[in-house]
């Protein structure tokens, strides 16, 4: 693979800018002052093909910190729209992101995006900046899901100043570059509700660019077109339900899962005040914003089902008749159950699943919430736990209910007929040891603001590859501390 020793060498193809002037405004990002480069994310510097000189330049720290655009780019903010907790919110927009230009790689095409680059004509009246405390989640929230292989956008860098910020207290400012093939979401087309000739424009180049599979080449031009746009509908149906699967079982909260922040390529985008739980509660709510639990774990996926209604809602201005788009809807629920039974058949050890598997794994849930157990050690400890029970048990307050189901899972282990070896290996690789926890990023937030990234890169260590125990990070993996549980993030993390 090419490696390039500038940012501004890398090739460029920079596709939405050739998208019609209304589909965003043409901007400089606006400097920091004296900015640092904090961290560099060097597999994700890799893949886009820059060299280790080119990540150490000047340049590198101007572009990242929004000091400049790319050389010759076609710096950007893209406009949208969107349903915010449910209520329509109308326009909306990048209000603190600059879209840099989009890389062309071996490994596919990638936008590259500030995040915390300054005001916009979309900011409303927000002040265009991100702290650090925010931007520290994101960079390492999007590593933690790649190291899941959850579907995700991805951060290059990290970089702080000295800037204020002002938020529950004053802070310090810091710009994250995010990279994904498309920051393009539900609410790019909820935009256009109400103009079908630019709702055209932007499924064509979706379709074109990142679902090719769906564009219907025989027929009369109406019908090849509704066509296509109902292929469109359910290859997103399919994907989006397959990403609140995985959220699902490896116990991830979006929390704020507004239209304007569901990716369209079904990534998990827009990190704000996420979380993976620690003791298990089906109605966990990660984002002390969200008072009613609109977004609580248990209501991620008829959350997500509701995004889609307001996506083919937007998308009925093209004339689809409107029995064809809920039946492209109604395919949302066998491609969660498919996705997430398929999940938890790898989470517990079984060969395929079985008519009665609903009933165990509900009863699971039902233990695990009963005694707020931890998520991910559950399921983590339960691949040895036939041989040895202990380390299991001990995450239970109360062991005889944890044993009855243990009981129960051993019963369906039998009739598996599986070496024990041969299951255990399975759970391994499919429950992590280490996630990002809350106390952890806040670790990493608190040596951050000191201008410390140690723990940055020790929790990279560990969440590419979450599934590895290493020796002398027992911590890493344990329980969260008594004081974690006064962490509290909001939509302003």
């Amino acid at each position: 693979m090419n490696q390039f020793d500038s940012i501004d060498d890398l090739p460029r193809v920079d596709s939405f800018a050739g998208l019609p002037a209304n589909f965003y405004t043409r901007l400089e990002p606006q400097p920091l002052d004296q900015p640092r480069l904090l961290h560099v994310n060097t597999p994700v510097a890799r893949m886009l093909g820059l060299s280790e000189s080119a990540v150490q330049s000047p340049d590198f720290l101007a572009v990242c910190a929004g000091s400049r655009g790319l050389k010759g780019g076609n710096t950007l903010a893209a406009v949208y729209s969107g349903h915010q907790f449910g209520v329509w919110a109308g326009q909306l927009g990048d209000g603190r992101a600059h879209l840099l230009g989009e890389v062309v790689t071996a490994q596919g095409n990638f936008e590259l995006q500030l995040k915390g680059s300054g005001l916009t004509p979309y900011s409303r009246m927000g002040d265009g900046r991100a702290v650090i405390r925010s931007s520290v989640r994101e960079y390492l929230a999007g590593e933690a899901m790649a190291g899941l292989g959850i579907p995700t956008t991805r951060a290059l860098a990290l970089v702080t100043a000295n800037n204020p910020v002002y938020r529950e207290t004053v802070e310090r400012a810091a710009v994250v570059t995010r990279v994904s093939p498309t920051f393009v979401r539900f609410g790019s087309f909820e935009h256009w509700t109400h103009q079908p000739e630019q709702m055209k424009v932007l499924l064509d180049y979706v379709v074109n660019h990142f679902y090719p599979e769906c564009r219907e080449r025989s027929g009369a031009d109406a019908g090849k077109e509704h066509a296509t746009l109902l292929r469109f509908l359910r290859a997103v149906v399919a994907r989006s339900a397959r990403l609140a699967a995985d959220w699902q079982t490896a116990g991830f909260c979006h929390g704020v899962m507004n239209t304007d922040n569901m990716s369209i390529i079904g990534l998990t985008i827009d990190y704000g005040p996420y979380g993976f739980m620690d003791g298990f509660q089906i109605g966990h709510v990660c984002n002390h914003t969200d008072t009613h639990g609109r977004y609580a774990w248990n209501a991620q996926p008829s959350v997500m089902h509701w995004n889609l209604y307001r996506l083919a809602s937007a998308l009925a201005v093209l004339g689809p008749d409107a029995d064809d788009l809920r039946e492209q809807l109604g395919g949302f629920e066998q491609d969660f159950l498919d996705a997430y039974q398929g999940n938890l058949v790898r989470k517990f050890g079984l060969r395929a699943w079985r008519d009665g598997d609903e009933v165990l794994v509900d009863d699971w849930w039902r233990l695990l919430h009963t005694q707020k157990a931890d998520f991910t050690l559950c399921f983590r400890r339960l691949a040895g736990a036939l041989d040895n029970a202990a380390p299991f048990l001990e995450l239970f307050s109360e062991h005889e209910p944890a044993r009855a189901w243990l009981a129960d899972y051993r019963r369906r282990i039998e009739l598996d007929a599986r070496p024990d070896a041969e299951r255990a290996k399975q759970m391994l690789q499919a429950n992590p040891l280490y996630i990002l926890r809350n106390h952890l990023a806040e670790n990493a937030i608190r040596a951050a603001e000191n201008g410390d990234a140690g723990e940055i890169d020790t929790l990279l260590t560990l969440l590419r590859e979450p599934y590895t125990a290493r020796p002398g990070y027992e911590a890493y993996a344990a329980q969260a501390p008594d004081w974690a549980h006064t962490l509290q993030v909001s939509c302003s993390s």
